[in-house]
């Protein structure tokens, strides 16, 4: 059986190559700049802003399965229409997809947000992530879209390496106290959207950790598991910011948590 990856040489791309290649899958896998470390895996160069280049890498792999792990931040053409190329070809080649989205497609209005809430998003960001959910869903409806919240482990995660940044004084940016998320621990989540792509599930999925803590409360855990002086971390209200985006937006997930035997750890859990 052989697996796709998209955006293969990100963080949580990484993490679900290996997982991939340890569970015995042929994986291939995806870089927009250089291929990615897991020696395991056969790379492909793909941009999704190429519609030719993605249906020349699904018809010559004709995998049975993609997840497509990409992140284009606020780059419309790859954030937004890039995934929905990506479903077209898809379902023209019929390959079971799962797509990464964001808890940014939500404003933080409700602040608590289960697989039925529709996506309302304050940010570019946000937006892009909605409208691919909104084309995945109308051109394969087969697949399953799994929205996550930030995702942690180590050093390679962005969160992480800003803390020791601010840690160290490299960056002097502060962490908001108002920003409250759910994070999840990269190998959770590889391994719970591994799990969703072998069932048959359609339709919205949330995956994200249980806890849910600030954006300088989690700061403090990674600083404490990592042997850093908390004290350093700049703290500041994300309110006071002209920065687009919700502040509170915690993901239910126990509708998909009772359907997977991974267990998703809360990060007090892990840290």
């Amino acid at each position: 059986m052989t697996v796709l990856i998209v955006g293969g040489s990100g963080f949580l791309g990484t993490k679900l190559v290996r997982q991939a290649s340890a569970a015995g899958y042929f994986t291939a896998a995806t870089y927009a700049t250089s291929p990615g470390s897991v020696a395991e895996a056969t790379w492909y160069n793909l941009d999704l802003r190429d519609e030719c280049r993605v249906e020349e890498v699904v018809a010559s792999l004709a995998p049975c399965l993609i997840i497509n792990a990409s992140s284009g931040s606020t780059d419309w053409e790859v954030t937004a229409e890039g995934p929905i190329r990506l479903a077209v070809t898809a379902a023209k080649h019929n390959c079971r997809l799962v797509h990464v989205s964001s808890d940014a497609v939500f404003s933080g209005t409700r602040v608590h947000y289960d697989e039925s809430c529709l996506p309302d998003p304050l940010s570019p960001y946000g937006a892009a992530k909605a409208t691919a959910e909104t084309g995945i869903r109308l051109l394969a409806p087969d697949a399953a879209i799994a929205r996550t919240s930030l995702i942690i482990g180590g050093i390679q995660s962005e969160h992480v390496r800003l803390v020791h940044d601010l840690a160290t004084g490299c960056r002097t940016v502060s962490l908001f106290t108002d920003d409250i998320r759910c994070p999840v621990h990269v190998g959770d989540l590889a391994a719970a959207l591994l799990e969703l792509a072998s069932t048959d599930a359609r339709g919205v999925h949330h995956l994200a950790g249980p806890d849910a803590v600030s954006r300088h409360g989690l700061g403090v855990l990674i600083a404490q598991r990592d042997g850093l002086d908390a004290s350093r971390l700049p703290e500041g209200l994300r309110v006071a910011t002209a920065l687009p985006g919700a502040l509170d937006v915690r993901l239910d997930c126990r509708a998909t948590q009772v359907k997977l035997r991974t267990r998703l750890r809360g990060v007090h859990e892990f840290l």
